[in-house]
């Protein structure tokens, strides 16, 4: 079985909210780590923490041994992998790709066949849970789908990002993991907002919630995160998108309907979030959801 070592070299594609973080940790820990974003710009900050900065995806898989993808959407994923100029254009025999972006298990399991034969690479999705503030601290959990041996090879390169590596299965596992993953989050960010408009309106300090309800059945790491940031209408900065949340529970419907499976909870949660989407808050953090039960003002 190859292993992956400190001397390997990384090559990160996508520097939004989480790939910066992710990538920066993995420079401090030592990793040779170069970058490539489709809008440059977001790769400034890279730049000055001194990571190498790539003008080109052909020249960031040139130089790469493992390749780090931590996109938007499965289009993107696809475009950057397969679209003209791509990874697979330019991809070489053992290298390993492995994509943090949360995507359909299907065409991730098309995508990971089609990249084995083209061009002899191995695909692990390797799905994150965490946030932000998980990327920035190294305690991200990632659930990853693959072979069991390529997964055990790069154990040691992840361990600057997380607090657990969990092999769930082939390609396209960790995708439906993370689907169950998001179908829990939604259902409890979106719950936490009606708790939070209720509790005002009952005469009750919105903002001691999190703390009255630490250690209950009823805490959570997103009430501790999100709760406080509701209560006090704290929006900024954005440290995830209603969009992303929104698309998770869209491919949870999907899937469901594909595996002939009820999630009656998961079918709510995607309308109640398209809704609060489609009255201007898709690119804001899940916290503006207490905005949908509080009575405006002129």
């Amino acid at each position: 079985m190859q292993q992956f070592s400190a001397q390997q070299r990384i090559g990160f594609i996508g520097m939004g909210l989480m790939g910066v973080p992710m990538s920066t940790r993995l420079h401090q820990a030592g990793f040779d780590v170069a970058v490539w974003n489709r809008n440059p710009e977001k790769c400034q900050p890279l730049a000055a923490a001194g990571l190498t900065v790539c003008e080109s995806l052909q020249q960031l898989v040139n130089r790469s041994d493992i390749l780090m993808l931590c996109v938007t959407d499965t289009d993107a994923v696809n475009a950057i992998v397969f679209g003209e100029s791509g990874i697979a254009e330019f991809a070489r025999d053992g290298q390993l790709l492995i994509d943090f972006s949360s995507i359909d298990p299907q065409q991730t399991r098309d995508m990971a066949a089609a990249l084995l034969q083209q061009a002899g690479v191995r695909w692990i999705d390797a799905p994150v849970s965490g946030g932000v503030a998980g990327a920035e601290q190294g305690t991200l959990a990632i659930m990853a789908g693959g072979r069991e041996q390529d997964i055990d090879s790069v154990r040691s390169i992840l361990e600057p990002l997380s607090q657990r590596v969990t092999r769930m299965g082939d390609v396209g596992s960790g995708q439906v993991t993370k689907i169950c993953n998001q179908m829990l989050v939604s259902c409890n960010v979106l719950v936490m907002a009606e708790v939070m408009a209720l509790a005002e309106k009952s005469g009750v300090d919105a903002a001691q919630i999190p703390d009255a309800l630490k250690g209950g059945f009823a805490d959570s790491i997103p009430l501790q995160l999100t709760g406080p940031r509701m209560a006090s209408r704290d929006f900024e900065p954005v440290k995830w998108h209603v969009k992303t949340l929104l698309k998770d529970l869209d491919m949870a419907n999907q899937l469901a309907k594909t595996m002939q499976s009820s999630v009656p909870m998961a079918g709510l949660g995607a309308e109640l979030m398209r809704l609060h989407g489609s009255q201007g808050y898709n690119e804001q953090d899940p916290c503006t959801l207490v905005e949908m039960y509080t009575e405006k003002t002129d």
